[in-house]
C-alpha cells in the first residue's frame, strides 16, 4: 500500500508538502505514511482516493481496478 500512494503521487509530480497540506497533516508525517513508519488512517485514505480518483481499495492493495466504486445514496446500497 505504502508504495501504491507513493508511485501515485510521483505519477502527478506531486510533492509530499503538497499532498499533506491537502490532506491537512504535516509532511512529516505524510512522509511517514509513504514509508509504512505510521499507520494510513481511513480519513488520509479516503481523501486520497478523491484527490487520486480511485478507490479506497485500489490504494490499500485489495483491486488492481483504479477507478472508483460508482457512488450509490445510502438506500440503493441496502438492496
Amino acid at each position: 500500500m505504502y508504495r501504491r500512494i507513493r508511485d501515485l503521487r510521483e505519477d502527478r509530480d506531486l510533492k509530499q508538502r503538497q499532498l499533506a497540506e491537502q490532506l491537512g497533516c504535516s509532511q512529516k508525517t505524510y512522509g511517514d505514511y509513504e514509508t509504512g513508519k505510521t499507520h494510513v488512517p481511513v480519513e488520509i485514505l479516503m481523501g486520497l482516493s478523491e484527490i487520486y480518483g480511485t478507490s479506497v481499495d485500489y490504494l490499500v492493495e485489495l483491486t488492481d481496478e483504479k477507478k472508483p466504486y460508482p457512488r450509490q445514496n445510502r438506500h440503493e446500497r441496502l438492496f
